[in-house]
């Protein structure tokens, strides 16, 4: 299965589909053999999980570079690494570089792409479920002690290339911080579909097939919005339903303290009591939803381990605060998001509400 995106800069296809990874390889094999030279991006993990099922798929020479796991992959001095490793090995301009990881990997290799000599060509090879948001669009960054993902560029890939086999090997864990950013595009798209995720077997136990079609229909959500806007100047900013609050509690957990998906399901929680004062999410549907969340084994009492003023300065340090207003995604309903300016003060009655309903149901 082929999904177009289509922005201002560049266009290409997302090809996803079980065990498709040779195939979609060889869709592209005229650019890889215009390449000089192919470089593999990788992490521990990833690469000794999957080194013999990528080399067996990849029908091409390549150099690979081996990163650390996790979030530690974005920062400085792997992006320094990684550069270094590239001139070593005289990269040129015509060099071709392929992410072959998770959200941290396409980050990084991405940003390492767009910065290389002014910029060379990458393909993104996700190998989690959280990879098919953040493989598509084009956002790549690296991490600052300061702040998530506070240095980086737009740029888009030659190709998204999603072998859903990949997934097999992934933890309960992954696979719950995945779908929360599929539970997200539902949330911003199309209340029948969040209807049928919440009404259905654990995120954690969902059939390969039923599996794939959402993550497809997450894709397909992403691109739309990325056509639309690419850099984030308008309804792009749709996407960080549940990121702001949510990356404030990644944060203050340590990156890697919490997965990443996991605070943003902390963050969707958070987002819907506000929706509730600005649109028509009702505390009935709140309730429910933060039901469904911990019953998937999604971790808020991650949230009494922080009080609201330890998470203050990470929230100011939200890419989207403005002189000390933070602009949250909110929902008028399942399926239409708008952005609202909120202040400090109300954050922190919302986070009281919040920790009041989490002691209620969490009981």
């Amino acid at each position: 299965m082929n999904i177009p995106v289509r922005t201002a800069s560049h266009s290409y296809d997302v090809t996803i589909g079980n065990g498709i990874l040779k195939a979609a390889v060889l869709r592209y094999a005229q650019l890889i053999e215009q390449s000089d030279k192919v470089f593999v991006l990788t992490d521990e993990r990833v690469w000794e999980a999957q080194q013999s099922y990528f080399t067996a798929n990849f029908p091409f020479d390549f150099h690979v570079f081996v990163m650390p796991s996790g979030e530690s992959c974005k920062s400085f001095d792997n992006y320094n690494a990684t550069q270094t490793f590239l001139l070593e090995k005289k990269c040129t301009r015509k060099s071709l570089v392929i992410a072959f990881g998770g959200g941290a990997v396409g980050d990084l290799a991405g940003f390492v792409a767009a910065t290389y000599m002014r910029g060379i060509s990458f393909i993104q090879v996700p190998t989690t479920i959280l990879a098919h948001d953040s493989a598509v669009g084009g956002k790549t960054a690296i991490n600052h002690a300061l702040g998530k993902n506070m240095i980086g560029a737009f740029y888009q890939p030659q190709a998204v290339l999603y072998d859903t086999q990949l997934l097999r090997t992934l933890s309960k864990k992954e696979v719950r911080s995945g779908m929360a950013e599929v539970i997200k595009h539902a949330m911003i798209s199309d209340a029948e579909w969040l209807q049928q995720l919440m009404n259905g077997d654990k995120v954690t136990a969902l059939s390969e097939d039923l599996l794939g079609n959402y993550l497809a229909a997450g894709v397909r959500v992403k691109a739309a919005i990325v056509e639309e806007d690419e850099t984030e100047q308008s309804v792009r900013k749709y996407l960080n339903l549940g990121h702001t609050y949510g990356h404030a509690m990644e944060a203050a957990a340590g990156y890697g303290g919490l997965a990443h998906g996991e605070a943003v399901m902390i963050g969707l929680v958070y987002s819907l009591l506000l929706s509730e004062r600005y649109g028509t999410i009702d505390r009935s549907f709140t309730t429910s939803f933060l039901t469904f969340a911990v019953e998937n084994g999604y971790p808020f009492e991650a949230v009494s381990k922080f009080s609201f003023d330890e998470l203050i300065e990470y929230l100011l340090k939200d890419k989207k605060a403005d002189y000390g207003i933070l602009q949250f995604v909110l929902l008028e309903e399942v399926g239409k998001p708008f952005v609202q300016k909120i202040e400090l003060a109300e954050c922190r009655e919302i986070d009281k509400q919040f920790r009041n309903l989490l002691a209620e149901v969490l009981i």
